[in-house]
């Protein structure tokens, strides 16, 4: 990441030396723009007051007719984000501007050294509309008459016009009429209907953005420094899974030593066997070049910090490469599961700013809606699954709206794979990605950066280091484990097990969970060694009994987050069946007992809780289930997206006898489906996933269940691809051979597109052409 750049026009303001001493602003950090009649395409020299040196440089456009230049510069000449550009759009005067530049007036001491001068001014849109000339009247009167000789203000030209941090023009020349009391400003929009303008401009990879400036708001600069402060406070520090308890002082880390630029791959937008599916590449790549993308990944994936990460630099300014063209767009966050959570319903323009619950005060009126006005806003949707299936079509009319009627803003959406339909939101023109499990050298990458993170905080930094070289070289030897750690969230599970148990670690997924969740509930307070503060002293069972009963509650109601009163009413049936924990105090004295010592519940806002991730919710909904006796329940729902992680993981609460009737019963509920439709594909693929890893399972059902998966290859469309990528490497062996399908099948494209999303390889030749063949 890059630093953080300053951003105050001021800081802009540079010295420009041609055939005149004038002024100039920095577009960018090495383009200047400044008047024709300064530089008169000689060699130029570009001062500022950050720099003991001059830098040179050269006109690389000119148009005398307009008295423009741009001039660029060798080197860069200091850090600044891409300029606003603006146009006015309003009859109206304008008060509050400013010009800045290097005036003659302000020369002081023996050398006759240059200072910056600032003067405030209103522009006057009516008094320069025929000449085509912004027109400024300067608030007070000028430092000396317009007479004067030499002209005091001489050396102002090409100084910026600044309304907040808008650039309007710059300064040309001050008429001797009205004693000096206005100057005469180039406006930027004929500079900008200019073709080579643009094409100098843009070939500094900066994107161009023209906005319609209505009027002046002052409050605007000084509130959109404070909301990106906020949204650095709120998103710039994550918990990471495991270390909460090796920190005295605290419990989070900076989001950058969690954050890892994870693999994507595009929706194919084509058919065809040469052209094969889309290059899996890092996400950053691709979400540059695609102003809209719905972003589709699995639980604990890393879609939620990605939205935190582009939040918090993108406000900061301190993205680089790939998505520096974000820099100075203004991050609107929607937690859409919090919102449903208070009952609240989808924020209109205005109410945007407060969506996350930043620590803010409120916004200026009319703000948010300026934002969006001028294209500057970045919309971070996060996850639309997390709205009811009943409500979702309401959910793609709100932001469908939002976006027709602000068409310039980017927007990055998430949701898991399976919850909308392909192509939901096409027609509002997104593209759609799909996070990709992690890569083996991802996988190394991540357990590095956990134990850095863990180093910052544990003392024995040598422990640690042999913690991470054994891990890496498990990792490197046991295809399984790597298979448990395709996801951030898994990974960091391991790397926690892993430095908790000194090396040895569960084999599977559900031993996985069950061990975290002893982590968690059964030693986190002994080992950091906190006594028990509220007198309360749950088992590790009672502890997972007491969160069932909410985590099933919760995924019922298609929820993530609770109330104090809703979880109050949950734990006080719990405890009628539970006489030891009951006796060691009320509902109410258990539920700030879990709060703060269960390590799998935190506050998300005033009176509004979560699990810590919706996985656990899931696990611990799934025992609760099957010890409920409500299989027939779970069946009920397998075809709804939101269900199908807790039917995965109640497989592994199963007993013999329990996993064959589940595992039947999925295939039976794919029956009542056509053949060939999502419903039926669903139900058939999770109960291979359930028989997958089960230790003991009756062969007939075995039998039916590789039946009924082989009947869904090859893939016929996205959304099959989709959901038979959850099968992982166990997919690829019932692909087609490709040698016996005909080149114009469209199923060898979607068989290509499941390679891909798997990450494996086939098990036969693949007979492709082109860079299809290379990708595989």
């Amino acid at each position: 990441m890059s630093t953080t750049v300053p951003y105050h026009p001021a800081d802009r303001t540079v010295v420009v030396s041609g055939a005149l001493q004038g002024s100039g602003v920095l577009l960018t950090d090495r383009l200047v723009l400044t008047c024709a009649h300064v530089v008169k395409a000689r060699p130029v020299a570009i001062g500022h007051p950050a720099r003991r040196d001059r830098v040179g440089a050269h006109v690389v456009w000119i148009d005398y007719g307009l008295d423009v230049a741009l001039v660029q510069s060798t080197v860069p000449v200091r850090p600044v984000s891409p300029v606003r550009l603006g146009v006015l759009d309003t009859r109206e005067a304008i008060p509050d501007c400013e010009i800045t530049g290097f005036p003659q007036v302000q020369r002081y001491g023996r050398d006759k050294r240059l200072e910056a001068d600032q003067y405030t001014a209103t522009v006057l849109p009516m008094a320069g509309r025929v000449r085509d000339v912004l027109v400024c009247e300067l608030d007070g009167p000028p430092a000396a008459r317009p007479d004067d000789e030499p002209p005091a203000l001489s050396g102002l030209s090409g100084g910026p016009l600044f309304v907040g941090d808008v650039l309007l023009g710059i300064a040309r020349q001050i008429p001797r009429q009205r004693e000096g009391r206005r100057v005469e400003c180039v406006p930027l929009g004929p500079a900008l209907a200019t073709e080579y303008f643009r094409y100098v401009f843009q070939r500094t990879g900066v994107e161009l953005r023209e906005e319609r400036v209505h009027g002046s708001f002052p409050r605007d600069l000084r509130y959109e420094a404070e909301y990106a402060q906020a949204l650095g406070a709120k998103y710039r520090r994550t918990k990471i899974f495991g270390l909460d308890e090796l920190s005295r002082h605290d419990s989070e880390w900076d989001l950058d030593t969690a954050y890892l630029s994870l693999e994507a791959q595009a929706q194919a937008q084509g058919r065809g066997e040469a052209q094969g599916p889309p290059l899996p590449q890092r996400i950053d790549t691709l979400l540059t070049g695609r102003p809209r993308v719905l972003l589709r990944g699995e639980a604990g994936a890393g879609k939620t910090t990605l939205l935190w990460w582009l939040a918090a630099h993108a406000s900061a300014r301190t993205l680089d490469d790939d998505l520096a063209p974000l820099n100075g767009l203004v991050p609107f966050v929607v937690p859409l599961r919090t919102l449903h959570a208070r009952g609240g319903t989808f924020p209109s323009p205005a109410e945007l700013w407060g969506a996350a619950g930043l620590a803010i005060d409120a916004a200026p009126k009319g703000w948010a809606g300026r934002v969006l006005e001028s294209g500057r806003a970045l919309l971070l949707v996060d996850g639309l699954d997390e709205v009811p299936p009943e409500d979702r079509e309401q959910a793609h009319d709100w932001l469908s709206q939002l976006l027709a009627r602000y068409p310039e803003t980017r927007c990055v959406a998430t949701v898991r794979p399976l919850a909308v339909e392909p192509d939901w939101l096409r027609s509002e023109d997104f593209a759609e990605l799909r996070l990709l499990p992690m890569r083996n050298e991802d996988i190394q990458e991540f357990v590095a950066s956990w134990h850095r993170a863990a180093r910052l905080s544990e003392e024995d930094a040598e422990r640690l280091d042999e913690l991470e070289r054994d891990l890496s070289r498990q990792f490197e030897q046991n295809s399984t484990l790597r298979d448990l750690a395709r996801t951030p969230l898994l990974c960091a599970v391991i790397c926690a097990l892993h430095r908790r148990r000194d090396g040895f670690l569960p084999e599977t997924r559900w031993s996985l969970y069950r061990s975290a969740l002893e982590m968690l509930l059964g030693h986190r307070d002994r080992r950091r060694r906190i006594g028990d503060p509220e007198g309360i002293e749950p088992t590790i069972e009672e502890h997972t009994q007491l969160l069932q009963r909410i985590a099933v509650w919760l995924v019922r109601e298609g929820q993530s987050e609770f109330t104090r009163e809703q979880a109050l009413r949950r734990l006080g049936r719990a405890l009628a069946g539970m006489e030891r924990v009951s006796a060691q105090g009320t509902p109410e004295k258990i539920l700030t007992h879990l709060l703060n010592r269960s390590g799998l519940l935190q506050e998300h806002a005033d009176d509004t809780y979560q699990f810590i991730h919706r996985t656990f919710q899931d696990y611990l909904a799934a025992k609760e289930f099957i010890e409920d006796d409500h299989l027939n329940e779970l069946l009920r729902h397998s075809t709804e997206e939101t269900w199908q992680d807790v039917i995965l993981l109640a497989a592994g609460h199963c007993g013999r006898r329990e996993l064959a009737l589940l595992v039947s019963g999925l295939l039976d509920v794919g029956l009542l489906h056509e053949a060939g439709t999502a419903e039926r594909t669903a139900a058939h693929v999770l109960a291979a996933l359930c028989a997958q890893h089960a230790t003991w399972l009756d062969e007939a059902v075995r039998r039916a269940v590789r039946e009924s998966t082989a009947a869904l290859f090859p893939p016929r469309d996205g959304g099959q691809v989709a959901s038979l990528a959850r099968l992982g490497p166990a997919a690829l062996a019932f692909l087609p051979d490709p040698r016996q399908v005909s080149d114009e099948d469209p199923c060898q494209q979607h068989v290509g597109e499941l390679i891909v999303a798997i990450g494996g390889a086939p098990p036969y030749p693949m007979p492709m052409t082109g860079s299809w063949a290379a990708r595989v």
